[in-house]
């Protein structure tokens, strides 16, 4: 798809991250390192998916600001339907399917697309799970959750992670959403939230 956004300034050089747990545990991938991709360390991705456990399989889920794919990739290994990979800068998502290939990752749909203009479009399958892990430069994420109601992109008990710089407010969520778990590892926040179904009723 074109684009309508500014690429995100970068090395265009590669890193490396590992798989945790599921089919392809400890398996190593690359990620681009541009500007503001930021994989989530393994300690947080343990226990975000130990939270997740009964959640993650069969899920469809998006992961937003892809990035390094951490996030979505231990999704689809540990038994996620689907992921839907969102992500503005082209290196990102030409590395993104680069290890979907590597890994055989059917499920994987990536998208090259700015995050709010992706949420806007709406219209598509309703999500049972989204990870939301911008930039800590980009103080977004309040706006993301309410689009993501506004849109209806939600399934009716939907989990969305929150990952974000501690020393930032905690951002105000949707009426209809409880916080299930707030944490923090050095200078990151990370959270879990679930939709409430009665919401849909």
């Amino acid at each position: 798809m074109a684009p309508r956004h500014r690429k995100t300034a970068g090395t265009g050089e590669s890193g490396r991250l590992r798989i945790i747990g599921g089919q392809w545990r400890s398996r190593r991938i690359e990620f681009a390192t541009v500007a503001g991709v930021r994989p989530t360390a393994d300690r947080i991705r343990e226990t975000l998916f130990n939270w997740l456990r009964e959640a993650i399989p069969g899920a469809r889920c998006l992961d937003l600001y892809a990035g390094s794919g951490a996030l979505g990739f231990e999704a689809l290994s540990r038994g996620a339907r689907s992921v839907v990979f969102v992500d503005q800068d082209i290196r990102v998502v030409q590395q993104l399917q680069t290890n979907a290939a590597l890994l055989g990752a059917q499920g994987a749909e990536i998208v090259w697309s700015d995050a709010l203009e992706y949420l806007a479009q709406g219209g598509r399958d309703k999500f049972d799970v989204v990870f939301l892990d911008p930039p800590f430069r980009d103080d977004v994420i309040g706006e993301l959750c309410r689009k993501l109601e506004h849109h209806g992109l939600l399934a009716s008990q939907a989990c969305i992670y929150l990952e974000s710089d501690q020393h930032r407010a905690p951002p105000e969520l949707p009426a209809n959403w409880r916080l299930l778990h707030d944490k923090s590892a050095g200078q990151v926040a990370y959270r879990l939230a679930r939709r409430d179904a009665a919401a849909d009723r």
